[in-house]
C-alpha cells in the first residue's frame, strides 16, 4: 500500500501545470469592465492568447472590440455576447462577469497585472519550445539537418525576447521630440558629430552622417573596383574605434565605432585578414602571401596582429550561407558579443530558404527583404555587398547607376543606401595607346590625373543628399582613405 502511494505520489509530481495566475487575470478583467480606460493601459502589449484561461481570452477579446468600437464594455453589454449557457463553477457567465467587476482593483494596478499575465505567457511559450525541441529532436525527419533546428530554436527564442517588451504602439509627438535631442546630443558627444556609427573615413561620414541603425546599405561595384576593400577598410576603421559605455541596465553599448561581424562568402578568413594587416602595416599584401618580407616588415606584422586579434570583429567564412542561417548567426553574435554593424560579402552569393532556385529574382528578393527586416530587428546598420551587371562594359561612361544592379529591382527597393566604387584608373590602364602618338600623350595626362583616386557615387539615400564622394586609393595596400585637399597640399612646381 505503501509503495502504491509513494508511486502516486511520484507521478503526480511529474506532472506539472503551466504557469498562469487565474486571480490577476480575475482582477485585470474585473478592471476593465468597472472602467474601460484600464483597457488603454495594457493594450499595447496584451493580447487575449497571452490570458491562460480559455473563458478569460473570450471576454478580454469582447471586450476589446467594444472598447475599440467606443461602445460602453461592461458586464451587462458583454454578457449577450458570450455563451448564455456556459457554466463557471456552479455560476452563470453573466453571474460571472458581476462578480468580477465587484470584486475589481482599481486601474492604478491594471499594468502591474498585465505585466504579471504577459510574463506567465512568455514563461508558457518557453515551455512550448523547449517541449517542441525535445519532440523534434526525438523525432526528427530525415531531410531535417539538427543545425536546421538549431536555428529554428534560435529564432523562436529571440522573437520572444524581442517581443517580450513592454513598448511599442503609438508614442505622444513630446516622446518623439525627447528621442531626436537625445540622439542629436550623442552624436555631439560622439567622434565626427554623427547621429550614426562612423566609418572612419570623413569624406564618406560627412555625406552619409554615419552608418545609420537600422538600415541596409548596398555598396556595390564591378570586379576590381575594390567594393571589398572599402567593406574591409570601414569594418576594421569601426572595430578600432570601438569604445563601450556602460547602460543603466548594467549593459555595455558602443560609445564610439563598435562590434562588427563580418560575413565573408568569398573569401576565407586569412585572406580577409591578410588583406586588413596589409592595409595597416603598409606591406604589400602580394609580399605577406609570398613571404618576400625582411625582418623590420615581420615585426610590423607580428605588432599589427597582436592589435588586431584585441579587435571586435568576428568573421564568419561560411559559403553559400542562407538568409534563415545568416540571420540565425547574427542574432546569436549579438546576445553573445554585441554587434554594432554586419557587413555581407557579397549578396549574390546568398541563398533563399527555398530549394528551388530557379527563380534568381524572386530568390534575391526574399534575400535583400529578409537582410532590411533583419536590419529592424538587430537595430544595426547592414552593409551588403552587390555585384553589377555587365551592361556597364557596354557604355563610353563607365560611371555604374541603379539599373546596373544584378536582380535590381529588389535590391534597389529594399536599400536605404546605394553607394557605388568607381575607379577610373582601372579602366584607362586597360586602354593605353600607341606610345609616341597624340593619344598617348593625352591618355597619359588622364591617368596622372586619375592615379591613387576613387568615387564613391552615393546613387540612392533616403535620408539624405546623393552625389559623388572622391577618396584616395592604394592599390598595393587595398585601402581607401581621404583626399588630400588640394588647398593643404605643399606647392607645386612644374
Amino acid at each position: 500500500m505503501a509503495e502504491a502511494a509513494r508511486k502516486f505520489e511520484e507521478e503526480a509530481a511529474l506532472y506539472r501545470e503551466a504557469p498562469n495566475n487565474i486571480e490577476a487575470e480575475q482582477a485585470l478583467l474585473g478592471a476593465i469592465l468597472v472602467n474601460n480606460d484600464a483597457y488603454y493601459v495594457v493594450h499595447d502589449f496584451l493580447k487575449p492568447d497571452h490570458f491562460f484561461e480559455p473563458l478569460h481570452r473570450e471576454i478580454f477579446t469582447k471586450t476589446s472590440e467594444m472598447i475599440r468600437m467606443g461602445k460602453i464594455a461592461n458586464p451587462v453589454t458583454i454578457k449577450t455576447f458570450l455563451a448564455a449557457n456556459d457554466k463557471v463553477g456552479d455560476m452563470t457567465v453573466a453571474q460571472y462577469l458581476a462578480r468580477l467587476a465587484a470584486e475589481a482593483t482599481t486601474i492604478i494596478n491594471a499594468a502591474d497585472y498585465g505585466r504579471a499575465i504577459y510574463d506567465l505567457a512568455l514563461r508558457r511559450n518557453l515551455i512550448r519550445i523547449g517541449e517542441d525541441m525535445v519532440n523534434i529532436a526525438f523525432d526528427a525527419p530525415l531531410d531535417v539537418e539538427p543545425k536546421a533546428q538549431i536555428e529554428d530554436a534560435e529564432r523562436r527564442l529571440f522573437e520572444l525576447a524581442e517581443t517580450g517588451r513592454y513598448d511599442g504602439g503609438f508614442q505622444s509627438f513630446t516622446d518623439a521630440v525627447t528621442l531626436a535631442v537625445e540622439m542629436a546630443s550623442a552624436a555631439k558627444d560622439r567622434d565626427g558629430g554623427l547621429s550614426g556609427v562612423s566609418t572612419g573615413i570623413t569624406a564618406l561620414d560627412r555625406r552619409l552622417g554615419g552608418l545609420q541603425r537600422s538600415d541596409l546599405i548596398v555598396l556595390a561595384g564591378r570586379p576590381a573596383m575594390g567594393k571589398t576593400s572599402l567593406a574591409t577598410n570601414i569594418a576594421f576603421n569601426i572595430a578600432a574605434a570601438f569604445e563601450p559605455a556602460d547602460q543603466s541596465d548594467g549593459t555595455f553599448a558602443a560609445k564610439n565605432g563598435g562590434v562588427v561581424g563580418f560575413f565573408s562568402l568569398e573569401m576565407s578568413a586569412e585572406q580577409l585578414a591578410t588583406r586588413i594587416i596589409s592595409e595597416q602595416t603598409e606591406i604589400s599584401s602580394s609580399k605577406i602571401r609570398r613571404g618576400m618580407i625582411n625582418e623590420t616588415e615581420l615585426v610590423k606584422l607580428i605588432a599589427c596582429s597582436e592589435t588586431m586579434q584585441r579587435l571586435p570583429l568576428y568573421i564568419d567564412q561560411t559559403g553559400g550561407i542562407s538568409i534563415a542561417q545568416l540571420a540565425a548567426r547574427a542574432r546569436r553574435l549579438k546576445r553573445q558579443r554585441g554587434l554594432d554593424v554586419m557587413v555581407i560579402d557579397y549578396l549574390q552569393l546568398m541563398q533563399g530558404s527555398s530549394k528551388n532556385s530557379q527563380n534568381r529574382v524572386q530568390e534575391m528578393t526574399e534575400i535583400t527583404t529578409g537582410l532590411k527586416a533583419l536590419a529592424k530587428e538587430l537595430n544595426v546598420p547592414i552593409i551588403g555587398l552587390s555585384q553589377l551587371s555587365r551592361q556597364v562594359e557596354n557604355r563610353e561612361d563607365k560611371h555604374p547607376q541603379l539599373s546596373d544592379l544584378r536582380e535590381s529591382g529588389s535590391i534597389e527597393q529594399d536599400a536605404d543606401v546605394v553607394m557605388f566604387v568607381y575607379r577610373e584608373e582601372y579602366y584607362l590602364s586597360n586602354k593605353e595607346p600607341k606610345p609616341g602618338t597624340q593619344e598617348h600623350f593625352t591618355w597619359q595626362t588622364e591617368m596622372n590625373e586619375a592615379r591613387g583616386k576613387a568615387e564613391v557615387i552615393i546613387a540612392k539615400q533616403r535620408h539624405g543628399p546623393t552625389g559623388t564622394v572622391p577618396l584616395a586609393f592604394q592599390a598595393e595596400f587595398t585601402r581607401f582613405t581621404d583626399l588630400a585637399d588640394e588647398s593643404y597640399l605643399p606647392e607645386r612646381f612644374e
